[in-house]
């Protein structure tokens, strides 16, 4: 199974970013304008918001157009907890936890469900490498 920092740079990923937002003082949004200008093709997922950044937006994964190749959380740990079940009903298995969106009880987790992840890494830093 490939590292989540290398699905990262294949041409042709997807990733969803759970926790997208409007709010420019939250890393939810930050992320999603990073990657955005990166090109990366985004999946924002919120069931609050229609839109983020001006782009559809997704009440919850079952809900989007595709699969998408890594899943981003930018949740605190309860709300990661509950989207990592939905993750395994929908056969995601790459999963990358931003720094806070991890607990112990979602670290447990993901490993005795065998999750492919990354957890305390941010995605904005990893990209800076190059995309």
């Amino acid at each position: 199974m490939k590292e989540i920092a290398e699905i990262l740079r294949e041409p042709d990923v997807t990733i969803a970013i759970v926790g997208a937002n409007n709010n420019p003082a939250k890393y939810g949004n930050v992320i999603y304008r990073d990657l955005k200008r990166k090109g990366y093709r985004l999946f924002p997922v919120n069931p609050s918001s229609p839109e983020i950044e001006g782009d559809k937006a997704y009440a919850n994964l079952a809900h989007l157009p595709q699969k998408p190749t890594i899943v981003n959380f930018v949740t605190p740990p309860a709300v990661t907890r509950k989207v990592l079940e939905d993750c395994l009903k929908l056969g995601l298995h790459n999963v990358w936890l931003q720094p806070g969106s991890e607990s112990p009880e979602v670290m447990t987790f993901i490993q005795e469900k065998q999750f492919n992840y990354l957890a305390n890494a941010c995605i904005m830093v990893e990209t800076r490498r190059g995309h």
